[in-house]
């Protein structure tokens, strides 16, 4: 695989991707080793498209790669879920590691974090390529499931090849480079604990054993 990404640059990265969003592919190796090509410390450059760079526009190239693979595979994951349906699931889920236990693991976490699952899920290691197509057989509406796609698919694109760049550079120049990088992550972690505190501040004032009355 590193052989393949250090040879095809943004297209390994790009169709690696892809398939991460319904299959697990490394996503997590694929971002570091991008990042870390993308820091020129490596033999080999960032190629793209037959043009060999390094620098912070390699990173970006990396990071665009990453993150538009991944979202075009995390929308045809969902696409067959919608098309699919469970029974369709049950029978030929196999080929992608979506076995019936793994289904009903997907709705519990679907039960707990609600919409929310999707965000959480693509910022979970191996949990990000089960995601997919369950929130298309539970019917996630599509604008909601993308947009959370994006954001967690985003953040994972460029917190793990900022990794990688980090192995290949030095702290102050990392620092320096990174400075919006830091700045999305930091963005990110504060919604995410805003979400947590506010999920559990309603449950702490929720009366014990308080249901929805039926509408």
């Amino acid at each position: 695989m590193t052989s393949w990404l250090a040879h095809y640059g943004v297209f390994a990265v790009f169709v690696l991707m892809l398939v991460d969003a319904v299959f697990p592919a490394a996503s997590e190796l694929v971002m570091v080793y991008g990042g870390a090509l993308a820091s020129g410390a490596l033999a080999h450059r960032v190629d793209v498209f037959g043009w060999h760079t390094t620098g912070f526009s390699a990173y970006l190239a990396v990071v665009v790669a990453g993150v538009v693979g991944y979202q075009l595979g995390a929308i045809g994951g969902w696409w067959i879920g919608d098309r699919g349906g469970r029974s369709f699931l049950e029978r030929r889920g196999r080929f992608v590691h979506l076995t019936t236990e793994r289904l009903d693991q997907a709705g519990r976490w679907f039960d707990r974090w609600d919409d929310w699952a999707v965000f959480v899920g693509r910022i979970t290691p191996v949990a990000r390529s089960f995601i997919s197509i369950p929130a298309g057989v539970f019917k996630m509406p599509f604008g909601r499931y993308n947009l959370l796609t994006l954001l967690g698919n985003a953040l994972w694109c460029l917190v793990l090849a900022g990794a990688g760049w980090g192995l290949g550079t030095s702290y102050t120049k990392l620092h320096h480079d990174f400075r919006y990088v830091e700045l999305a992550v930091a963005a990110g972690f504060v919604l995410i604990v805003a979400y947590v505190v506010l999920r559990a501040r309603r449950a702490a004032t929720m009366p014990p054993g308080d249901v929805d009355s039926p509408r």
